[in-house]
């Protein structure tokens, strides 16, 4: 299990619940439950650090504590 932060929230608009990870750019999942969701994040981590890992990208260190939105 990685430890970067994962936004959950309900969409209206695609009508299913949406886990984004906002230390990963553009790295969101979806799914019709909570669970699904956060699941699904995680898989999309693992994706996004090994294609990251392929391209020879550097892989954020997760920041351990709750980042600032605006």
């Amino acid at each position: 299990m990685y430890k970067y932060e994962i936004i959950l929230y309900w969409s209206n608009e695609d009508g299913t619940y949406m886990a984004e990870v906002p230390e990963l750019p553009g790295c969101m999942a979806h799914g019709p439950t909570q669970e699904a969701a956060l699941r699904h994040a995680q898989e999309a981590i693992a994706l996004w650090i090994d294609t990251a890992r392929e391209h020879g990208d550097a892989r954020p260190e997760p920041k351990g504590e709750r980042l600032m939105l605006a």
